[in-house]
């Protein structure tokens, strides 16, 4: 497995823009598809976006589309999630997670967390 660390969160007004990272060591992180996903206070975690092994195919949730962004420097070793236009609703702990083949899973390595909070 490859271990995951998130950084990047914080508070943001509404309007603004966050980039979150994954840290990624242990088994060569090239290898791997990776997705972001969300959890808010009292709700499921939900997918927010995934990206193949490759880098040549995404897929966003319709509540981030058109204003995120996820990307993989493999050289790197590290994900992103760029988030543009932020809204109240995205406040949540933003998880990374490696797995694949397909960028829809199975996810089996995830990171701790990262708090997003958006104020209004």
């Amino acid at each position: 497995q490859v271990q995951l660390v998130e950084s990047g969160g914080g508070l943001v007004q509404a309007g603004g823009s966050l980039r979150l990272a994954c840290a990624a060591s242990g088994r060569t992180f090239r290898s791997y598809a990776m997705g972001w996903f969300r959890q808010a206070p009292g709700k499921e975690r939900e997918f927010v976006a995934a990206i193949s092994w490759t880098g040549g195919s995404t897929v966003y949730a319709d509540s981030v589309k058109g204003r995120s962004t996820i990307s993989k420097d493999n050289a790197k070793n590290t994900g992103y999630l760029q988030m543009n236009s932020l809204k109240p609703e995205d406040t949540a702990i933003y998880y990374c997670a490696a797995g694949g083949p397909s960028l829809f899973g199975p996810y089996n390595s995830w990171g701790q967390g990262t708090q997003v909070t958006v104020s209004s």
